[in-house]
């Protein structure tokens, strides 16, 4: 992987594959660039540079405190910066609100892709102790913890579901990523319901959902497709329960693009 700086000294791993103009893609919780990685081969394949991250906190990126959202942008915006100066992004999930927030900060974004965003809107807010509690977890030395508490409160997931995760192999691949879950339970919370700077963006806006998916997913994109009259929303009807599906993503974004 290659390396760039963030604005406060912060290293952000990045890689690119192929050639073309360069869609950033920007992963939501729990992601890292690795899960990206079939999505940029799909982007190559049709022409573009696909760009994967890993968000701060996350791979081989750092982690320099203290995190605000603001931050993140600005990782974002090292990313762009070094593959070329603008570029097109992807962001799924708290990837989504992360794009959009980066977007209305001025970083150099042509078009935005938003891939089921979870916007709450004021419905279902998480409790606003949430990250305190998934720091002191952390702190605390209990990262599983804090892994099943975010799974549970800041997804929402059934419970049979995340003792089903808490079993199988994947789990230990998300325990080094618990500090993470602070740092998206902090993002999705300060933008619940987008700014009106977010919800302006002065560029093409898609917004993407998968079918069938969550119906918190299901009512965030349409009300935000309410809120942003110029965005077009689009159902990839590849893309099932919260996932970005590789080949119908790629297809959206290149008939937008061309």
């Amino acid at each position: 992987m290659q390396h760039t700086t963030s604005a406060d000294g912060t290293p952000i791993a990045y890689e690119t594959v192929g050639e073309g103009a360069p869609v950033v893609i920007v992963g939501g919780a729990f992601s890292t660039a690795a899960g990206g990685a079939p999505l940029a081969a799909a982007l190559a394949d049709a022409g573009y540079q696909g760009v994967t991250m890993d968000r701060r906190g996350r791979g081989e990126s750092g982690d320099t405190g203290p995190y605000a959202p603001a931050r993140e942008a600005e990782d974002l915006a090292a990313v762009i910066e070094a593959v070329g100066g603008s570029a097109s992004v992807l962001g799924h999930s708290s990837g989504a609100v992360l794009a959009l927030f980066a977007a209305a900060e001025g970083v150099p974004v042509t078009q935005l892709f938003l891939s089921e965003p979870p916007f709450h809107f004021g419905e279902g807010e998480p409790d606003a102790d949430l990250p305190d509690r998934l720091q002191a977890l952390v702190d605390g030395g209990k990262p599983e913890e804090a892994v099943t508490l975010f799974q549970r409160e800041g997804v929402e997931l059934p419970d049979a579901m995340i003792e089903w995760i808490r079993r199988s192999p994947m789990f230990d691949s998300l325990v080094p990523l618990a500090q993470s879950t602070v740092y998206d339970a902090v993002l999705t919370a300060t933008v619940s319901t987008p700014t009106d700077a977010m919800t302006s963006v002065a560029l093409p806006v898609t917004i993407l959902r998968g079918e069938p998916t969550y119906p918190m997913l299901v009512r965030s994109t349409d009300v935000l497709a309410e809120a942003m009259t110029d965005a077009e929303l689009v159902v990839v009807p590849e893309s099932h329960d919260h996932s970005a599906d590789p080949a119908g993503t790629t297809r959206e974004i290149r008939r937008r693009l061309g």
